[in-house]
């Protein structure tokens, strides 16, 4: 098999880089359902405080267009690391109890996904937020709920959607992980 089909994706994506459009796409759908938990429970954070973070008056959907952006670029971030060797090889990996064993990569993919939103709630909201909102000297801070358990939930969507629409777009069982950065 060549190093071309053993990237294709489930939809017929046929690159190497399949991972970035799986991660761009799972990166959209996660931030738009973690959207919509955040305007149910609070819509001020969408429409007021995402784009107080950057000094942006709360103008139309801006909010909602940072926050997808966000999504996009984070969900890139997700389809980069999962598609690495290293993180390949344990997925794909052979586990040794019977609980483990019982799962497919599937099931492997949208775990990382679920991990992956919880490390990102861990790091954006509650460790890289406050830092920018001292540099940047605004405001914003009281408005936006890091620690709440919406913001928590809302990433664990966001990871757990990401995870899923990535394992259902982009095919790791056959991939190569030697040729994971190939063009």
């Amino acid at each position: 098999m060549s190093a071309e089909s053993d990237n294709t994706s489930a939809f017929g994506i046929e690159s190497s880089w399949g991972w970035s459009v799986g991660g761009a796409l799972g990166g959209a759908i996660g931030a738009a359902a973690f959207g919509l938990l955040m305007w149910a429970v609070d819509p001020e954070v969408l429409a007021v405080a995402i784009p107080a973070i950057y000094g942006l008056d709360p103008v139309g959907v801006i909010g909602w267009g940072i926050h997808v952006a966000h999504g996009i670029v984070l969900g890139l971030v997700f389809g980069f690391v999962v598609t690495r060797e290293t993180i390949v090889s344990v997925l794909k990996a052979s586990p040794e109890t019977d609980a483990l064993s019982r799962t497919n990569l599937t099931l492997r993919v949208i775990a990382a996904g679920f991990v992956f939103g919880l490390a990102i709630w861990a790091i954006l909201p509650l460790l890289v937020l406050p830092v920018w909102l001292e540099a940047v000297g605004t405001q914003a801070a009281g408005d936006f709920p890091a620690i709440a358990v919406e913001s928590l939930l809302g990433h664990v969507l966001f990871g757990t959607v990401l995870g899923i629409v990535f394992a259902a777009s982009v095919d790791l069982r056959d991939r190569d992980p030697e040729t994971s950065l190939e063009e």
